[in-house]
């Protein structure tokens, strides 16, 4: 009996607390206490608000159960519907989105972080080029010249993009300063050749008998391009050096003009163009005085149209004069026929004709200074042979006389000796 007073004491707890939440919405609990005792815990709050009008709530004195007698389960009665949980959504994932850099700012720092060793692949490939480092080894060259441009054209869309950049921009500057440490010697020796050759030039010209103090200024630049090289001063050795070189190709051009000027006077070829000859001596002596004025370049111009003017003075004097030589050994050579030198004096005869058939090739060819020299010798021999053959025919006419005389005389003593015989007889 008293089993069953129980279990309805329980079931109608139950069902006032129930009804209690399904007219309370919102429970305001009014003092939470997680105190335990030895009697019972507190499973409900004392208290409940109903809001059933905004702004007018009562408080219903929920029932306060703080001990309860253990429950005994009964074989007749039926255990508590407790509802369902409602059904729970799933939130959405969150996803992680990173921050966006904007482009321009990322180009910025990559350029920011290739410009050093950018620069420095330029700067060692322009060096290389400089002197002249593709021509000596041109194997070694087109390899980090392919380094370079690998790394001018490699993505840069991530750090990792970039560090390979600089890495092979770095490659290639080593690559470059490699072959210009192998070649400066060699440019060095062939800018050294290169001097040492236009200055034998200048010296074979007769030059520095005439004007010493000129060489002596060219050899003070060389001097001081090889103190540049020694010191590492490269670009400024290479710019004395190129000056010093100048300087001798330019005294050449003058030592040129003097020794051509020369030849045209010893040549007598100033009969041939007198106001030509005249015009290249005032353009010669102008080029001297913007020398001496220190104005090189225009002095330079003038000296090689002073040098063209004196070489046509000079080829048309060789080719007048080649014509003269001409005319003057085809006439030896009729004279020669006439006097039937060709079989009195064979021999000389065909190689005085032999000359002169390799003289007529040269006038045809327009080598005129040898034309010259060949027609003179023909010449020579023509008269020669003709001579020879003057002297055999004056020998020979010597002999006819003398034979003439001798038959002459033979048939004077034939009849004084027949004379004699017979007036013996009588």
């Amino acid at each position: 009996m008293n089993k069953k007073i129980f279990s309805v004491c329980i079931l109608l707890s139950l069902f006032l607390v129930i009804t209690s939440c399904k007219s309370s919405p919102a429970k305001v609990p009014a003092k939470t206490s997680n105190t335990e005792t030895d009697k019972g815990t507190e499973l409900f709050p004392s208290g409940s608000v109903s809001e059933n009008n905004k702004g007018n709530s009562t408080i219903t004195e929920a029932p306060i159960i703080s001990s309860l007698p253990p429950v005994v389960p009964s074989e007749s009665a039926s255990p508590p519907v407790i509802p369902p949980p409602p059904p729970v959504t799933p939130a959405d994932p969150v996803i992680s989105v990173p921050p966006v850099i904007p482009a321009d700012k990322e180009t910025a720092v990559s350029t920011e972080m290739l410009k050093d060793p950018m620069n420095r692949a330029d700067a060692a490939r322009k060096r290389a080029v400089d002197f002249g480092c593709p021509d000596f080894f041109p194997g070694e060259w087109n390899a980090a010249n392919s380094k370079h441009t690998v790394a001018a054209n490699m993505p840069k869309k991530n750090q990792s993009d970039v560090q390979q950049a600089v890495e092979m921009y770095d490659s290639a500057a080593d690559d470059y300063d490699e072959i210009f440490r192998k070649t400066i010697p060699l440019y060095a020796k062939a800018r050294e050749d290169e001097i040492r050759a236009a200055r034998a030039k200048l010296i074979n010209t007769g030059f520095i008998k005439y004007y010493p103090e000129y060489l002596q200024k060219a050899d003070d630049k060389a001097l001081l391009a090889l103190s540049r090289y020694e010191a590492g001063d490269y670009y400024g050795a290479r710019d004395t050096s190129a000056d010093a070189l100048n300087e001798y190709e330019t005294l050449y051009t003058g030592a040129k003009i003097l020794q051509v000027r020369r030849e045209i006077i010893e040549c007598d070829f100033v009969k041939y163009d007198a106001a030509a000859f005249e015009k290249a001596d005032e353009t010669a002596i102008s080029a001297n005085d913007k020398y001496k004025a220190g104005n090189k370049k225009a002095a330079e111009i003038e000296a090689e149209d002073a040098l063209r003017r004196y070489n046509n003075i000079l080829a048309n004097g060789w080719k007048a004069n080649a014509g003269e030589k001409r005319a003057a050994a085809s006439l030896e050579r009729e004279r020669a026929l006439k006097e039937k030198a060709n079989i009195a004096s064979r021999d000389l005869f065909r190689e005085a004709d032999g000359i002169f058939n390799r003289a007529e090739k040269s006038f045809t060819s327009r080598n005129y200074q040898d034309a010259v020299v060949s027609y003179k010798d023909s010449d020579a021999l023509f008269l020669q042979s003709r001579l020879d053959t003057e002297e055999k025919r004056k020998k020979a006419l010597d002999i006819i006389r003398l034979a003439e005389e001798k038959i002459e005389e033979s048939g004077e003593t034939a009849i004084d000796a027949e004379r004699i015989i017979e007036g013996g007889t009588k």
